[in-house]
């Protein structure tokens, strides 16, 4: 299964150009994993691919962002640490095949994201400045679904699934259409309703919502805590990227 283009396929950047087989991938500089580069094959010259990503993020004034997956061309993560690229935000990828016990909370789940679940996570995942407007583009750029508990009308936990399948590339319409893997992303919770369960309920809303027989994470590999969580869900760690940034 290719992580690499599962992931890319679920948080698509709106504007995405091929040069010699890497995508750079812009979108208002909001999160690098849309505003970056996905090398997954071997240029024909490294060296001038590279300058081109350098190029193409300079015009934008963004720095240059690969992201280094277990699918990236060979010998680019070390070479990018001999142009001095930084490793930054090393991530773990968590996938399994999570059994659903009986929802205990009420989950609302949307084809569409409203404004209380976007503001909450943005409040909770929101690190880039005036980008609202970019990443509500970004969360809708496929289809989707969205949940949230809510408790007087305010979202306090939220999270998103992509219906995707393993194969990456099948053509679908909508979100209602069967799929056999499911992308979890965006998993918020607002710090006062922090240790009730809340974003146990909402992965689980989200499992059972799509009858999703596999399913897939991303987090930090700093945050032993939310790993904790999702390894009591049924997920396992399967691979781990990062990225190298100039």
């Amino acid at each position: 299964m290719n992580f690499d283009l599962l992931v890319h396929e679920a948080w698509p950047a709106y504007e995405q150009r091929i040069h010699d087989g890497w995508v750079l991938r812009y979108a208002g500089g909001v999160t690098k994993r849309a505003n970056s580069v996905l090398p997954l094959d071997e240029p024909a010259d490294l060296d001038g691919a590279i300058k081109a990503a350098e190029a193409f993020y300079g015009e934008r004034g963004q720095r240059c962002v690969f992201s280094l997956g277990p699918n990236a061309t060979p010998g680019l993560d070390e070479e990018l640490e001999r142009r001095g690229y930084e490793l930054v935000d090393p991530t773990v990828i968590m996938a399994g095949s999570p059994a659903v016990p009986p929802l205990s909370h009420q989950v609302r789940i949307e084809d569409r994201p409203w404004q209380g679940w976007l503001e909450t996570w943005w409040a909770v995942d929101g690190r880039y400045g005036t980008g609202f407007k970019d990443a509500e583009r970004i969360c809708t750029g496929v289809p989707a679904w969205y949940a949230a508990f809510e408790e007087d009308d305010v979202a306090l936990a939220v999270g998103r699934a992509v219906p995707q399948t393993g194969t990456y590339g099948a053509s679908r319409d909508d979100a209602s259409l069967q799929s056999d893997t499911l992308g979890i992303y965006c998993m918020a919770t607002l710090p006062q309703a922090r240790r009730r369960g809340l974003a146990r309920a909402v992965i689980r809303a989200l499992v059972r919502h799509a009858d999703a027989k596999f399913a897939y994470l991303v987090t930090t590999a700093p945050n032993l805590a939310a790993q904790s969580l999702y390894r009591g869900e049924g997920f396992e760690i399967v691979d781990r990227y990062h990225y190298r940034v100039r």
